[in-house]
């Protein structure tokens, strides 16, 4: 009993990355995939949550193993180049990401206040900001971790639509592959927004601000598994609602009320306004986590001074890289790119970039040199390659669709 406590005690960094996973990107992602394929990538999203406990088991234990962040690791037993190019694609990525949903937000409180979107994008990035630098690492955390819990809206709703039973579990367990270019974007915006890459700098980053020990990875390791677990139950049901009412029905997504059209079997007309509440909160959930691993990738890099708990004053360049990701995001909204269309290829993005940092991982996680007694794991090592072969393949295979 005691250890249970313990365990739920130490309850942070895997379940804030879980709960930011399901962040608007994501959320428009599981609908648009739900909405295009049907139930039809069930069954990978199935398989890639065993992938995604792996793969953030791996960035966790690096980081509490050697007391050092990622890039840190990366530079130590690669070079700086490497690091730099890694950090480099990882930046924009996330700049992308979070402009994506600062985006959504703003098109949702435009909807919702009838302001235009574009005079609440400062607002909201001013309000984003305020909550990260003028509150510790504690409280923010406190904040995050119950913000995850109003994601449960998703499951819901799909379980008041009351899809065919046995359609869900063939689809869920038996796999259903195409090589329609429709079906492989689809299957690798889910890989990039279920396993992204953000993900895997900011969890090990706040596994140092955790100041967590080689005696407590069976506890990191708990956390981990607990934070994808939850965040793939509420994905799974967000493509479950999808597809039960968007699937097939001939009305296009082009908006961010088209999306909603998932939740209206639990809110009726208060659809939009339960929409509204899941893409808001998921977006303070999730940009500052965005937002902030860059700039612990970043400040790590060049050796100054980061982490929550510092004042502005004393890490200047880790809260200039953050302030600039969101600044930089903002300007994404002035893109010709559809809100939707901004949210969903931005995952498109991450799945691409995924076969770098999972190949990394594995060569660092498998180094007795760097990681003693504390190597891989099976499981790990099985999944994790599994990752790097799936989300290779799908990219190699998007390539030649582009090119031929």
């Amino acid at each position: 009993m005691s250890k249970t406590r313990d365990r739920l005690k130490a309850l942070g960094p895997g379940v804030i990355t879980g709960g930011a996973d399901d962040d608007p990107a994501g959320i428009v992602t599981y609908s648009v995939v739900g909405a295009t394929t049907g139930f039809s990538l069930l069954w990978l999203l199935l398989l890639a949550t065993p992938m995604m406990i792996a793969v953030q088991s791996m960035a966790s234990r690096i980081s509490i193993v050697t007391e050092k962040s990622l890039p840190e690791v990366i530079t130590a037993h690669f070079s700086r180049r490497v690091t730099m190019f890694v950090i480099t694609l990882l930046v924009i990525a996330n700049v992308i990401t979070i402009g994506a949903d600062l985006s959504g937000m703003a098109t949702v409180l435009g909807i919702l206040t009838g302001i235009k979107p574009g005079l609440l994008l400062i607002p909201v990035t001013v309000l984003i900001a305020y909550l990260v630098i003028f509150n510790a690492y504690r409280v923010v955390k406190t904040a995050l971790l119950s913000l995850t819990l109003i994601l449960s809206v998703y499951i819901v709703s799909a379980i008041l639509i009351r899809p065919d039973l046995e359609t869900l579990l063939v689809n869920t367990f038996i796999p259903h592959i195409s090589f329609a270019s429709g079906y492989v974007v689809a299957a690798l915006g889910l890989l990039g927004t279920t396993i992204s890459p953000y993900m895997l700098f900011w969890q090990a980053a706040e596994e140092r601000e955790e100041k967590r020990t080689v005696v407590q990875a069976a506890a990191a390791d708990f956390d981990t598994v607990a934070g994808m677990l939850y965040s793939n139950l509420v994905s799974y049901f967000i493509i479950v609602a999808a597809a039960a009412v968007l699937y097939g029905s001939g009305l296009p997504i082009a908006t961010m009320k088209d999306v909603a059209l998932a939740l209206q079997p639990l809110g009726g007309r208060y659809t939009f306004a339960l929409f509204s509440v899941g893409v808001l909160v998921a977006g303070f959930l999730a940009i500052p986590v965005l937002a902030g691993s860059s700039a612990y990738a970043i400040a790590d890099t060049y050796g100054w001074r980061e982490g929550m708990d510092y004042k502005v004053s004393d890490a200047r360049g880790f809260y200039a890289v953050f302030l600039g990701s969101l600044l930089v995001g903002d300007l994404i909204y002035l893109s010709p790119l559809s809100t939707v269309d901004a949210l969903y290829y931005s995952q498109v993005l991450d799945g691409i970039l995924l076969p770098l940092l999972v190949a990394l991982l594995l060569i660092l996680g498998n180094n007795k040199a760097i990681m003693g007694s504390y190597t891989n794991s099976r499981f790990n090592n099985l999944f994790g390659l599994f990752t790097l072969l799936v989300s290779l393949g799908l990219s190699a295979i998007l390539f030649y669709q582009a090119v031929f």
